[in-house]
């Protein structure tokens, strides 16, 4: 069979350089640089393997009417959120990932999010280039690192308690750098529905040194709360008012996973009262993000909030775009010969 392989988004990492699909398999590889939804319908209408990244595949364009020769969507990620999963399994297309390619950077830039937040690093930066110089006037800037509700300095790593939402492979690697920084490491399990409040048990983990503990008490002991789980309707707005009215008032909250699982209005209004101490975030609601009219977070308004944010590039390194490569490369080609692997649906 020949397949015809469209990939979407060179933009964001380079491809194999060839695919070795097995006999009698041969392909064309058809790449763009940059998504365009404008032309996502005549792009993808040949396809028979669509390689995306960050491009949304809404039921429309997974129609037999737009995309009728595709049986594979190669996502060169590990989350799947911009494909509608549900519409590839009605019509039986197969959808891959690729885990764990940046296990090591996304985890890294979680916990270089921590340290921003924890020194305020990026309120300092800015106090450090104001002129006049309040450092100059007053010949110390430690006001800038003293926490709003009690005026004591930060915290320091042995003193820390990261809670950890969301323990597959990032999670794992997150708590494991927590440790090895001198934190108490809490596992949070699943916040549980209304419905489910008050009953008891949770489902024992592999073994004692994962084991659980109830959601709302890693809200109100973390000092470090990292998000490191997928995006999906039980997982949206998951941190928002009524989890900040019970957290530590030490508390960082880091994001790596995905926009909307914080509520970024509450996260601005629980800084601003002193509710928690910071917000770190690799993610925004939408993306790209453009001003405030696409972010409370990014409004001149809060800039003095301790916010620190970076544009969805915890993935980016050489060794990610090493795995990548890979990771795509082998599960393309074991679809092809009938030996599937990173399925998703």
């Amino acid at each position: 069979m020949h397949h015809e392989i469209v990939a979407l988004e060179a933009i964001h990492q380079p491809l194999p350089s060839h695919f070795d699909l097995a006999p009698p398999h041969t392909y064309t590889l058809t790449t763009y640089d940059a998504p365009d939804a404008s032309k996502l319908a005549s792009r993808i209408h040949k396809a028979t393997i669509l390689i995306v990244t960050t491009i949304k595949l809404p039921a429309s364009i997974l129609s037999p009417d737009v995309s009728p020769n595709l049986q594979l969507v190669a996502v060169m990620a590990t989350g799947t959120d911009p494909v509608d999963l549900d519409a590839c399994k009605k019509r039986g297309i197969r959808v891959v990932n690729c885990p764990g390619a940046n296990l090591d950077s996304v985890s890294e830039h979680a916990i270089s999010l921590y340290f921003a937040a924890r020194r305020r690093t990026a309120l300092l930066d800015r106090a450090t280039r104001e002129v006049p110089s309040v450092w100059k006037e007053k010949k110390t800037l430690t006001g800038k690192l003293r926490f709003a509700s009690d005026g004591k300095p930060p915290l320091s790593c042995g003193d820390e308690v990261m809670g950890v939402v969301g323990y597959g492979a990032l999670g794992k690697r997150i708590a494991g750098l927590g440790k090895a920084l001198g934190m108490e490491v809490l596992i949070a399990a699943r916040k549980k529905t209304e419905a489910e409040k008050g009953v008891n048990g949770v489902l024992p983990p592999p073994n004692a040194q994962d084991a659980r503990v109830p959601f709302d008490e890693v809200l109100r002991r973390a000092t470090v709360l990292v998000l490191s789980l997928p995006r999906n309707p039980q997982t949206m707005d998951l941190i928002s008012t009524p989890e900040f009215e019970v957290m530590n008032s030490y508390a960082v909250l880091i994001n790596i996973a995905r926009g909307g699982i914080v509520n970024e209005e509450a996260a601005v209004h629980a800084i601003r009262e002193g509710k928690i101490a910071g917000y770190g975030t690799d993610v925004f609601n939408t993306e790209p993000a453009e001003g405030p009219e696409d972010s409370i977070l990014l409004s001149d308004e809060h800039k003095d909030l301790n916010i620190t944010v970076s544009p969805h590039l915890a993935w980016f390194a050489q060794r990610t775009m090493t795995n990548l490569g890979q990771i795509l490369k082998d599960t393309v080609e074991a679809w092809v010969d009938g030996r599937e692997i990173n399925v998703v649906v």
